[in-house]
C-alpha cells in the first residue's frame, strides 16, 4: 500500500515537474505574434478623451470627458461672467444618447455635488433642464420626466486649446 501511494506521488510529481518546465520555456520564449516594448514607458490607455466648450454672451462652459468602456470621466467648468463660478470632476455613464453625471464642484469655497445630464446630438451635448431637489447632500433631478434638453449647446473642440481654458482661473 505504502508503495502504491508512493508511486501515485512520485508520478504526480514527475508529470507537475514537466508541465512547469514546459510554462516556464513557453512564457520565456517571445512569440512572433507579441510585441514587447523596448522601454518602461506606460502603454497607453483605452480611455478616448473628447472636450466640449459652450458660450453664451460672456459666460462659458468648458468640458473634458474620458470615456473608458463606458464609464465617463472628466472635468467640468462654469466660467461666469460676474457671477459665481464652479469648477470640478464628473463621473457617470451613458444611457442611449444621454449622459448621466454626477458633477462633484468647488463655488464660493464649498464643496458640492450636483446631477446633470446631457443629451448628444449631431456631436454636440444639450444640457438638460429641470427642477432640482436636494437627497442628502447631493442636488438631483426632481422629476426625470420632466428633463428639457434645451440648455447651453456644448460643441466639441480641440482638446489640447481647452486644456489651458479649463485650468485658468
Amino acid at each position: 500500500m505504502k508503495n502504491l501511494i508512493l508511486s501515485v506521488f512520485t508520478v504526480l510529481f514527475a508529470i507537475s515537474c514537466e508541465k512547469k518546465s514546459t510554462e516556464t520555456q513557453l512564457a520565456t520564449t517571445p512569440s512572433d505574434s507579441v510585441t514587447v516594448p523596448e522601454t518602461n514607458e506606460p502603454v497607453q490607455s483605452s480611455t478616448l478623451q473628447t472636450c466640449f466648450m459652450g458660450n453664451t454672451e460672456k459666460d462659458s462652459i468648458f468640458m473634458t470627458l474620458d470615456d473608458n468602456l463606458g464609464t465617463f470621466t472628466g472635468k467640468l467648468r462654469y466660467k461666469n461672467f460676474e457671477k459665481d463660478s464652479s469648477f470640478g470632476d464628473i463621473v457617470g455613464n451613458q444611457n442611449g444618447d444621454t449622459l448621466k453625471l454626477n458633477y462633484t464642484f468647488q463655488s464660493e469655497g464649498m464643496t458640492s455635488e450636483r446631477e446633470i445630464f446631457y443629451l448628444k446630438k449631431d456631436g454636440n451635448l444639450i444640457e438638460g433642464i429641470g427642477d432640482h431637489k436636494t437627497t442628502g447632500n447631493k442636488e438631483v433631478y426632481a422629476n426625470y420626466s420632466k428633463i428639457r434638453y434645451e440648455g447651453q449647446v456644448l460643441k466639441q473642440e480641440d482638446c489640447n486649446v481647452l486644456d489651458k481654458k479649463i485650468k485658468e482661473k
